[in-house]
């Protein structure tokens, strides 16, 4: 695509330094509240798939791989429900991702809700749902944007 696109990161930078900030502040919270990296990546991972946002996608497996995901999990993320590969947990934030990233369809519905809910505590609950707001938004921006993929570091294509 030759088409030059506003990347609101350099055209507005202090807006971008703010979500930049909240993303920090989203995975203190995840830290605090029990959620992992393993899980976190999982959950960003499917967002940025789902979106079609392979500039978040490419980033998160990078983290995922640092996070000790490995590859066969990675790989397993799009048809999660149909592999064995995933704990309740990664289940639940799995559903829960596609319930944010698809928020207009269904809202999140009370069966997802409830689901969700049986697994994690509130506190799990509200860290991950940040999460999703969290890689949602930027998913959009660097969508709109046609932000590049950015290339492998040497470490991901060990």
């Amino acid at each position: 695509m030759s088409e030059t696109r506003v990347h609101l990161s350099k055209t507005e930078p202090a807006a971008y330094q703010a979500l930049d900030a909240f993303a920090r502040t989203v995975g203190d919270i995840c830290a605090a509240n029990g959620i992992d990296d393993r899980l976190k990546e999982i959950v960003m991972i499917h967002c940025s798939q789902l979106n079609g946002c392979s500039y978040c996608a490419r980033l998160h497996v990078d983290r995922a791989l640092k996070a000790g995901l490995d590859t066969d999990t990675i790989t397993q993320i799009p048809v999660w429900r149909e592999s064995g590969v995933f704990s309740d947990r990664e289940r639940a934030a799995l559903e829960l991702a596609e319930a944010f990233t698809f928020i207009s369809e269904d809202g999140v519905s009370d069966e997802v809700y409830d689901l969700v809910g049986s697994v994690f505590t509130e506190k799990e609950y509200a860290a991950l749902s940040w999460a999703c707001v969290s890689i949602n938004a930027f998913n959009r921006i660097v969508i709109a944007g046609r932000y590049p993929v950015p290339p492998r570091t040497p470490q991901a294509q060990a």
